[in-house]
C-alpha cells in the first residue's frame, strides 16, 4: 500500500475523535440511510418504525423499535467509518495532490494511516457484532457492504481503479445492500421484492457517476483510472443519464403493473419521469466543477424524493 504508514497521529484524543468523525462524513450517511428506510418501508408498510406496535398511545414500544434504532447506528456511523477510513488510508498519496482534500485528517497530517486502519477494523468488527444481535441475515448484508468497501479501496483488487467496477461497487453497496439492510433489520429475507434492488442500483449508478466527474482532474493527475478518467466526463455522464432514465422507466412500469408500486401511482411516475430526466440533463449535463456537480446532485436528489414520498404515503395507505 503506497502510503506513509509511519506517520504518527498528532493532537489530543478529542482532536483525534473529531478527525474520525469527519472521516466518517456524517453528510454521507443519508446515502445509505435513505435506501435503508425504503427497505424498512417495504418490509413493514409503516412510515415510522414500530408505529402500529405503539398503539394505543402510551403503550411502551421500545422493544419493537430497538432493531431499527440498532440498524441506524450500524448503517450510519459504523459502516461509513469502517469503509471511509480504509479508503482515505489507501488514497493518501492521491489526496495530498487533490486541492479538495488538503484539509482532510490524513492528507493534512493530523491522523496517521495506522490510526485510520485501526479505527476502520474496530468499527467494522463493531458493526458486525451489533448487527448479529438483530439477526444473521442483517449481519450478512452488513458484511457484504463492508467487503465491497474493502474491495473498492485496497490493493490488489482496488476496484476504484477498474472502470465500471468502481461504479458497480458503489451502486450495489448503496442501491442494493442498503435496501436489503432495511428489510432484514425487521424480518427475514424471504419475500423481498428483488426488483427494488434493480431500481436502487440504477439510481445509485446515476448519482455516483457525477462524483467521478467531479474528481476527474485530480484522479487523472493521481493516476486513478475511474470510469470518468477512462471514458471521459462526457461519456461517463451519458451512462449516468442512461441509468437515471431506465430507473424512471422501471418505476413507471412497476406502477402501471401494480407490482410493488400501487397502480394509482402510475400517473405520478408518468409525469415525474420526464421532469427528473430533464433536470438530470439540465444540472449535470454540463457540470464539471465540484460545486456545480454537487449542486446538481442535490437538486436532482431532492426532486427525486417527491414521487418517492408519494409512493411511501400510498404504499402505507396514508393517502
Amino acid at each position: 500500500m503506497p502510503v506513509a504508514a509511519h506517520v504518527r497521529s498528532t493532537g489530543t484524543a478529542p482532536r483525534m475523535l473529531l478527525d474520525l468523525w469527519l472521516i466518517a462524513r456524517p453528510a454521507l450517511w443519508l446515502v445509505s440511510l435513505v435506501p435503508f428506510y425504503v427497505g424498512h418501508l417495504l418490509a413493514t408498510r409503516q412510515l415510522i418504525a414500530g408505529q402500529d406496535e405503539c398503539l394505543p398511545p402510551g403503550r411502551r414500544c421500545l422493544p419493537e423499535i430497538t432493531p431499527v434504532l440498532t440498524g441506524l447506528v450500524v448503517w450510519g456511523p459504523l459502516v461509513w467509518l469502517a469503509v471511509l477510513a480504509i479508503n482515505d488510508a489507501c488514497d493518501l498519496d492521491g489526496d495530498r495532490r487533490n486541492p479538495r482534500k488538503q484539509g482532510a485528517a490524513l492528507a493534512g497530517g493530523r491522523l496517521s494511516v495506522r490510526a485510520a486502519l485501526v479505527a476502520a477494523h474496530l468499527t467494522a468488527v463493531a458493526a458486525l457484532l451489533v448487527a448479529i444481535t438483530v439477526r444473521l441475515s442483517f449481519a450478512l448484508v452488513t458484511l457484504g457492504f463492508l467487503v465491497l468497501g474493502w474491495l473498492y479501496s485496497v490493493r490488489p483488487p482496488r476496484l476504484k481503479d477498474r472502470p465500471g467496477f468502481d461504479v458497480a461497487t458503489n451502486a450495489v453497496a448503496v442501491g442494493g445492500f442498503a435496501v436489503l439492510a432495511g428489510w432484514t433489520v425487521v424480518r427475514p429475507l424471504g419475500g423481498f421484492p428483488w426488483v427494488m434492488v434493480v431500481e436502487g442500483v440504477l439510481v445509485a449508478t446515476a448519482l455516483y457517476i457525477p462524483t467521478t466527474i467531479t474528481d476527474y482532474k485530480a484522479d487523472l493527475a493521481s493516476g486513478y483510472t475511474t470510469i470518468a478518467v477512462r471514458l471521459g466526463p462526457r461519456a461517463a455522464y451519458r451512462i449516468g443519464l442512461g441509468a437515471w432514465t431506465v430507473a424512471c422507466a422501471v418505476a413507471a412500469v412497476l406502477a402501471a403493473t401494480g407490482h410493488v408500486f400501487p397502480e394509482r401511482m402510475f400517473w405520478v411516475q408518468a409525469v415525474s419521469a420526464p421532469i427528473l430526466v430533464g433536470l438530470y440533463h439540465r444540472y449535470l449535463g454540463t457540470a464539471r466543477e465540484p460545486g456545480e456537480v454537487l449542486h446538481g446532485i442535490v437538486v436532482v436528489s431532492w426532486v427525486f424524493l417527491v414521487p418517492y414520498l408519494v409512493f411511501a404515503l400510498m404504499y402505507t395507505g396514508t393517502i
